[in-house]
């Protein structure tokens, strides 16, 4: 059995973290207000096969980072990516908030 040596994530990280995912091409958005997806569902398979590599690198940079779940969350809905369940809106661009 290996040793968990994994870095682990700092919470200043979270926008740089966000970018590279964002940049990837994958759509990563929070749900509610304790969840976020990375939006990898919404790839086609031969785009998949070009950004799962990608984000596996970032994963990997940026190291643990399931203890600032509610960091990313909060981050997230600061900067417009979110859904709240039961919301009539399909994307998070859809959210009627401007943000930038």
């Amino acid at each position: 059995m290996a040793a968990n040596n994994k870095r682990l994530m700092k919470a200043s990280e979270i926008p740089a973290f966000v970018d590279a995912i964002i940049k990837t091409g994958c759509d990563i958005c929070a749900v509610g207000h304790d969840g976020y997806v990375l939006g990898d569902a919404d790839l086609s398979p031969t785009e998949r096969e070009v950004v799962w590599p990608k984000i596996k690198k970032i994963e990997e940079f940026y190291g643990d980072r399931d203890f600032l779940m509610l960091e990313i969350v909060a981050y997230l809905r600061s900067i417009g990516r979110y859904l709240d369940p039961g919301s009539p809106a399909t994307h998070w661009s859809e959210n009627t908030r401007t943000h930038h």
